[in-house]
């Protein structure tokens, strides 16, 4: 399964385009409300219904974590303790990590971005200590996608796709799409 965990104040264009785009592909992607209920409200007050609560996640085996920016969204993510144990533990698993946005810096908290290469939203640089900044839209680094913003939340999400997939689904995806970079 591949979650796609969402706090109050998320940015909605960073969550909803890469499941969009993964459930295009025929991939099960599911979004994890953070909060006590299954409804949460983005950053420009668009309810989401998520499709599970975090604690009923946790047992789930997961292909990728999607964790999208916006504030106080991004802010949610990072002090939630249990997310940040759930990205180390399946880091170590070589588990499928993306961040978008803010929510690089929940990465950086949870200690996996040390001399990895990353990108954040920028001027935010400083809140992925340890990180080696790249210079690129999108960033892939073994397990880890990282992304600037909104913006770029379609060349993130494609990122994705082409990571549980392969070149030629993402190809077909972003060509339904009318999607050139």
């Amino acid at each position: 399964m591949i979650f796609v965990y969402l706090a109050e104040g998320f940015e909605e264009i960073e969550a909803v385009t890469p499941v969009d785009i993964l459930r295009r592909a025929g991939l099960k992607v599911e979004t994890v409300s953070m909060e006590k209920d299954l409804q949460v409200v983005g950053a420009h007050g668009i309810p989401v219904v998520c499709d599970r609560l975090f604690a009923e996640s946790e047992p789930m085996e997961a292909r990728a974590m999607i964790l999208p920016g916006g504030m106080p969204g991004a802010l949610g993510l990072l002090h939630s303790a249990p997310l940040l144990d759930r990205i180390r533990r399946e880091n170590a698993k070589g588990t499928l990590i993306c961040a978008i946005c803010a929510a690089p810096m929940v990465l950086a908290k949870a200690g996996i971005l040390e001399g990895r290469n990353a990108v954040i939203y920028p001027g935010m640089e400083a809140e992925i200590k340890g990180a080696v900044p790249a210079s690129v839209p999108v960033c892939v680094d073994g397990n880890l996608i990282t992304s600037r913003g909104p913006a770029t939340a379609m060349p993130f999400a494609l990122e994705i796709l082409k990571a549980l997939t392969d070149d030629s689904t993402r190809n077909t995806i972003r060509e339904g799409l009318l999607f050139h970079d």
